[in-house]
């Protein structure tokens, strides 16, 4: 269910009739440099099975027209390995890869976008989290730490005289670093990649 609204929700956003617009100018110095936001996959939340208790918050500056810095304050719960896609690998949801518990994780990111043309930019996202793992009986067992990147390709689409603006995406995320699973947790963890390929995105924010 989880993965179903996070989809629908993507694919009624990405297919809606919205004209594009170009980027900000390099030489424009009448944008707006600030701007607040979040992301699509709050939707998760509405899950009934396996919730995320997913929030997150983004704070960005424009540095110039065509060069962007973001804080993203985010926590989340799993209870799948990250290794599994969402929406393309069926073992994503089974009982047979699920976690003995699940893992919360704090993350505070950097993320670096540059436009190259019109909208379309590319992004880096660099996010250090805290871990805590719980057991199925609701105790916490262990914390540990992980570097989380994310590399990903997106459009800026301006809305409303350019007061909020979302932006569709696809990203590769990458598991750069993290300390040592424990156990149960590691042996499942272990089976899967590093890397995501073709995970859809889509952020919103308003300017000010």
């Amino acid at each position: 269910m989880q993965k179903k609204i996070l989809f629908i929700g993507f694919v009624l956003m990405m297919t809606s009739t919205i004209q594009l617009k170009a980027q900000y100018a390099k030489t424009d110095s009448t944008y707006k440099w600030w701007f607040v936001g979040s992301t699509i996959f709050l939707l998760g939340n509405l899950a009934t099975t396996n919730p995320p208790d997913f929030a997150q918050l983004n704070l960005g500056y424009r540095i110039t027209g065509k060069d962007v810095i973001t804080l993203e304050l985010k926590t989340w719960k799993y209870a799948w390995p990250n290794g599994i896609h969402p929406f393309l690998n069926k073992s994503y949801g089974k009982p047979e890869e699920k976690f003995p518990g699940y893992v919360r994780e704090y993350g505070l990111s950097v993320a670096y976008q540059r436009f190259l043309w019109k909208g379309l930019y590319t992004e880096l996202n660099v996010m250090p989290t805290l871990q805590k793992f719980v057991n199925d009986d609701g105790n916490k067992i262990d914390n540990g730490f992980q570097i989380f990147n994310t590399y990903r390709v997106g459009y800026h689409i301006k809305l409303f005289k350019d007061r909020f603006f979302i932006q569709p995406s696809i990203a590769i995320t990458h598991r750069a670093y993290h300390t040592k699973l424990p156990d149960g947790f590691k042996q499942l963890d272990d089976k899967w990649s590093k890397f995501i390929f073709g995970e859809p995105g889509l952020h919103f924010g308003f300017n000010f």
